[in-house]
């Protein structure tokens, strides 16, 4: 647990530098977040991001990445479906389509 806290910290001191460093402006990723400007400085200057809020920082500034981890839970969760019977043929799918006058 300790070095989670440590790594967490790490990612705090490097944040500023993180931001700078991208593509982002600044009130882009403020936007995003969902905080104020005053408070996002503040917070940028003191350190003290919340976990949630450092969260939404990194999935703006590595989209890639959150990309990947975003498709790796929906694999999972369609082979959970898959193993649960949770699915629909695709003849039902068509039918189903046809019946709402979409194809």
């Amino acid at each position: 647990m300790i070095q989670e806290i440590i790594a967490y910290k790490n990612i705090l001191e490097s944040i500023e530098g993180l931001i700078e460093k991208s593509a982002y402006k600044k009130n882009y990723i403020i936007e995003k977040v969902g905080i104020s400007s005053p408070t996002f400085y503040r917070k940028l200057k003191t350190q003290s991001f919340t976990p949630d809020e450092v969260l939404s920082i990194a999935k703006i500034l590595s989209p890639e990445e959150n990309f990947m981890l975003d498709l790796k839970a929906d694999i999972e969760q369609g082979k959970l479906d898959l193993k649960n019977g949770d699915f629909i043929t695709h003849e039902e799918m068509l039918a189903e389509l046809k019946s709402k006058n979409l194809i």
